[in-house]
């Protein structure tokens, strides 16, 4: 968007590009000059479960979100910053909120007045606001990216959020892993650009007393499930796609690789030198410490990783944490083949356990990674109770998923 525009005229022109692309999920969305690329990526993604003309944000499948509130590392912090936190909606009129890593809210404050507002749309505790029941929003491009963003009036793909602006940034512990997301609304006329530099500011304060209460944990940390990210000693390293790639198969493969296997498992039939992949394993080692053997590429000390963590869950019988851990698919950007190969492999032993549980949790927290599992998302219905109120959840996810009957 030009900023010489004014905001009225970025969001009228917004409006028209959304009128346009959403009610009709146009494949070829995303070639205007005025959406921005991540938000056109979420809205073809949203789509396929989220409907843009739903009212309100949907209620979490637990009926209380106060022992959950209670128990979250979060909870402490933002208590202790609870005046500052207070102070900023209550001067730019904000409406603060708090999730957890699933995107559900729980905690806000605001004013009277837009705490009302917020109300309508349930950005309220319990709500959830992750992309697949809410669509494109800054609390759920935040979550999917990892990454600070503010969303804009028509960026938003549920028309009842066409007249909010959106600051939100992740809250991740010290070992990296994410944990909710903090985020600052108000209506569109209020935008302002200092607002995100002040989510970040709260974020890092929230995130300072979080790592206070424990010390930074001693070692390398990789996440590949649903994103990739490597932390040493709790400090995020800075690495290329292709480089969390590796490291993603020498931590899921023990016997570790002959540098012809590695090499077809990174670039299968491509005319790639070897050299291409030998500095990658250089530069590999110097993020790393030098903990990658020479002749066989494997690690020379432990390497916690989130995708083999879930496959010990797995190979135990633990589907609570399995499923708890599954944040998504391995490293779902990357189309290289060893990758790839791991991926359906993680996939299909997560779906094969959920649909082979009897325990509707199960069930119902995988469906939140795997929306279009018409399979998974009727298993949980069948499972549930008449009168669950966690019913209304899975037939949602099953209606939106594809042509199917639903069991009332």
């Amino acid at each position: 968007m030009a900023s010489q525009l004014s905001l009225s005229e970025q969001r009228a022109a917004l409006e028209r590009e959304w009128a346009q692309w959403v009610p009709t999920g146009e494949s070829a969305l995303g070639q205007s000059s005025a959406v921005r690329t991540e938000v056109a990526r979420s809205w073809l993604r949203s789509l396929r479960t989220v409907d843009p003309g739903r009212d309100c944000a949907p209620e979490s499948a637990t009926d209380d979100i106060g022992p959950r509130w209670t128990e979250s590392p979060l909870r402490g912090p933002v208590t202790e910053l609870k005046e500052q936190l207070h102070s900023v909606a209550d001067d730019a009129g904000f409406v603060a909120a708090v999730t957890d890593a699933s995107g559900t809210i729980l905690w806000t404050y605001g004013g009277p007045v837009m705490q009302r507002k917020a109300e309508q749309v349930n950005f309220a505790p319990g709500g959830r606001w992750d992309e697949a029941h809410m669509g494109t929003n800054a609390l759920s491009l935040a979550l999917r990216t990892d990454q600070p963003h503010t969303v804009f009036t028509a960026e938003h793909l549920v028309a009842a959020l066409h007249g909010w602006v959106c600051y939100c940034a992740p809250i991740r512990a010290a070992d990296g892993t994410l944990l909710g997301v903090l985020d600052l609304s108000t209506t569109w006329k209020r935008s302002n650009p200092l607002a995100m530099a002040t989510v970040r500011t709260m974020t890092t304060a929230i995130e300072s007393k979080l790592h206070a209460t424990l010390p930074a944990p001693a070692g390398m940390r990789l996440t590949c499930l649903g994103t990739g990210r490597l932390l040493r000693d709790g400090k995020p390293i800075r690495l290329r796609p292709r480089q969390l790639e590796i490291l993603t198969l020498l931590a899921l493969d023990d016997d570790g690789f002959s540098h012809e296997r590695l090499h077809y498992a990174v670039y299968g039939d491509r005319a790639v030198g070897a050299s291409t992949l030998k500095s990658e394993m250089s530069h590999l080692r110097r993020a790393t410490g030098g903990d990658i053997t020479n002749r066989v590429y494997r690690f020379t000390t432990a390497l916690s990783c989130d995708a083999v963590d879930v496959l010990r869950a797995l190979q135990t019988g633990d589907l609570d944490t399995a499923v708890r851990l599954y944040r998504g698919p391995l490293l779902p950007d990357s189309d290289t083949p060893g990758i790839s190969e791991w991926r359906d492999y993680l996939e299909v032993a997560m779906r094969n356990a959920v649909l082979a549980s009897p325990d509707a949790n199960h069930a119902l927290t995988y469906g939140e990674s795997a929306p279009d599992d018409i399979a998974v998302h009727e298993h949980a219905l069948a499972l549930l109770p008449m009168r669950d109120a966690r019913r209304a959840v899975a037939a949602a996810r099953l209606h939106r998923s594809g042509p199917a009957s639903i069991l009332a």
